[in-house]
């Protein structure tokens, strides 16, 4: 007979603590939703040239998007620190 054990923790950090953590997830949803943005963009470019070709204003679809690049999302978090200087205050890792 297999027994499972499990553990509870509970943590209690200080106003520092809590005020990196806040931060942390503030600028991982800013992140995420920044790749978002950047998707529905292409989406949308997607389906202007499709309807186009449904009303015969081009002849085929040639347009094609790229997927989604881990690598490239890793150097354009690189680059989004240049622009905006609060997401150097929490740790990169969380925003990769």
């Amino acid at each position: 007979m297999n027994v499972k054990k499990s553990f509870k923790f509970r943590i209690y950090p200080n106003h520092q603590q809590i005020e990196l953590i806040n931060k942390t997830f503030g600028c991982s949803r800013f992140i995420y939703n920044y790749f978002v943005g950047k998707q529905k963009n292409k989406d949308a470019y997607w389906s202007i040239v499709n309807e186009m070709v449904q009303n015969g204003q081009l002849s085929q679809n040639n347009w094609k998007g790229e997927f989604f690049n881990k690598n490239q999302s890793i150097k354009a978090v690189r680059e989004l620190k240049k622009t905006y200087s609060f997401l150097k205050e929490v740790d990169s890792i969380a925003l990769q």
